[in-house]
């Protein structure tokens, strides 16, 4: 539970981030396309902290949290028993798909490279194989990484906001 309580404050801050981002996006202002593409690029990298050694100061003692980002601890391992090497195989391929998909959904957000209209497509596909990732080496400190995956996906399939070809060539 410590765990969880643990999670407010950067939840507080999604939150705070999300409404920003939704009321500049309501005004159709540009900085919260800049914004929305900043966050989309920044939750893909995140999910690179599964390659990332763990902190010495996570790998155990007293009060130190647990490292949610471990690639070698998955249920389908220690509960299914499926092979170790196959699901690190597929979460490597997980994680390169997350963090490049979500670098081109902010790119397509703002109309750098990408055009709007690949927008929908790359922002749900990412989310989706996030959330995959994540239920993959799930740990309750992951659910806002989860929590984010589903309002996005709710952003692109309630068509509540998506990228205009004119207002991305800011």
């Amino acid at each position: 539970m410590k765990t969880i309580t643990g999670l407010l404050p950067f939840a507080v801050g999604l939150a705070a981030i999300g409404i920003a981002i939704w009321w500049l996006l309501g005004r159709e202002m540009a900085l919260g396309r800049w914004l929305l593409g900043a966050f989309l690029v920044a939750h893909g990298l995140v999910h690179l902290l599964f390659v990332v050694p763990q902190p010495a100061t996570s790998a155990g003692g007293s009060g130190a949290a647990e490292w949610p980002f471990d690639k070698a601890r998955s249920w389908l391992v220690t509960g299914a028993g499926l092979d170790v090497n196959l699901v690190h195989v597929i979460g490597v391929a997980l994680i390169c798909a997350v963090t490049i998909g979500f670098l081109l959904a902010g790119l397509a957000t703002v109309g750098i490279l990408f055009p709007a209209g690949w927008w929908p497509v790359l922002v749900v596909a990412s989310a989706a194989a996030s959330a995959v990732l994540l239920a993959l080496y799930f740990n309750p400190q992951l659910a806002l990484g989860v929590a984010i995956d589903v309002v996005l996906a709710w952003v692109v399939l309630a068509t509540v906001w998506a990228p205009t070809a004119a207002a991305s060539n800011v």
